[in-house]
């Protein structure tokens, strides 16, 4: 099947979680496209679509969202699904475990696209992609930094939507 697979990504790391995707769909036999949702014209010859936004302070990047609205109505009857990226930190951490809900454009993301789910990935926090008092706050929020994104756990989530297609594409 040809899957479109995009994401929104501020720093770049959503943007690897994106490619990661695609290569594991790609040796899973389908044909994939990975390209940012700016770049998104038509879903023409797309037959299913991942579609991830990096999360901050709880909200979709607005390119993805604007893909999610523009998409709508050509996804119809096409398999969808979502993804997030951002909590950072330790996984027990408070604050981290602050971070791991689902962002606010999330119902609307849903209901516009019709997806059959959603995952949140852990994300990647480098102090030189951030300016002045994001900085300065790794300082307060220690453990913070540091790239926790769990690339067995990306490859398996696309794993499972390659078997989701190949199912799909026997009916």
């Amino acid at each position: 099947m040809k899957v479109l697979v995009s994401a929104a990504s501020r720093h770049g790391c959503t943007a690897e979680i994106a490619q990661t995707i695609g290569e594991q769909l790609r040796s899973d036999g389908h044909d994939v496209v990975v390209a940012a949702p700016e770049e998104v014209v038509t879903l023409a010859g797309t037959e299913a679509m991942v579609l991830g936004s990096a999360v901050y302070v709880g909200h979709w990047e607005p390119a993805a969202v604007r893909l999610a609205e523009r998409a709508g109505a050509e996804l119809d009857g096409r398999p969808v699904w979502l993804f997030s990226s951002g909590p950072v930190g330790r996984p027990e951490g408070k604050f981290t475990r602050q971070m791991a809900v689902d962002p606010a454009e999330l119902p609307k993301v849903l209901a516009q696209t019709k997806a059959l789910g959603h995952r949140i990935f852990p994300g990647k926090l480098d102090r030189y992609q951030l300016h002045g008092l994001q900085r300065a706050a790794l300082g307060v929020f220690r453990g913070m930094e540091g790239d926790f994104r769990d690339w067995t756990a990306v490859r398996s989530w696309a794993d499972g939507i390659s078997a989701q297609l190949g199912s799909r594409a026997s009916h």
